[in-house]
């Protein structure tokens, strides 16, 4: 059973330089072609302030720590049961080459369906950049198999 202490439980920030290369790799594996992603002199052309990083780029920074899922264990999620179960996006500010980006989980909802057969746990992690702006949420729900 997930231990339901645990909502209302942030983790501790992660704090992940943005590189160029890091948007480029990330680009060409999502497939994305547009030079705004690819190109630090398109996305200038194009009003930003660096190359841009593409949609879902955030929750790759997130899997920058060194153990990303080491707090599992101590909340009693089986990692070998566990599914992701849905993924959620909301932008307020691009992400761009050079910035400074912090990311911080918390833990919103632990829950069960099917008498216990299933368990979910809410996560919602803050992004902000260098300047303390709040540049997008995301929002990602596990669901634990028994």
């Amino acid at each position: 059973m997930i231990d339901r202490s645990f909502i209302g439980h942030k983790s501790e920030a992660l704090t992940v330089a943005v590189e160029p290369f890091q948007l480029r790799l990330f680009a060409k594996a999502v497939g994305e072609t547009n030079p705004i992603y690819l190109e630090e002199g398109a996305a200038k052309a194009a009003g930003y302030r660096n190359m841009l990083a593409p949609p879902t780029f955030a929750n790759a920074l997130s899997l920058s720590k060194p153990d990303p899922f080491g707090d599992f264990a101590g909340m009693g999620v089986e990692l070998a049961k566990i599914l992701h179960g849905e993924q959620k996006f909301v932008y307020f500010a691009p992400i761009c080459a050079g910035d400074t980006i912090t990311l911080q989980d918390e833990i919103t909802d632990i829950y069960d369906k099917k008498d216990g057969a299933m368990e979910f746990m809410v996560s919602e992690t803050t992004v902000t950049n260098q300047d303390g702006e709040l540049v997008g949420k995301m929002t990602s729900v596990l669901v634990q198999r028994h």
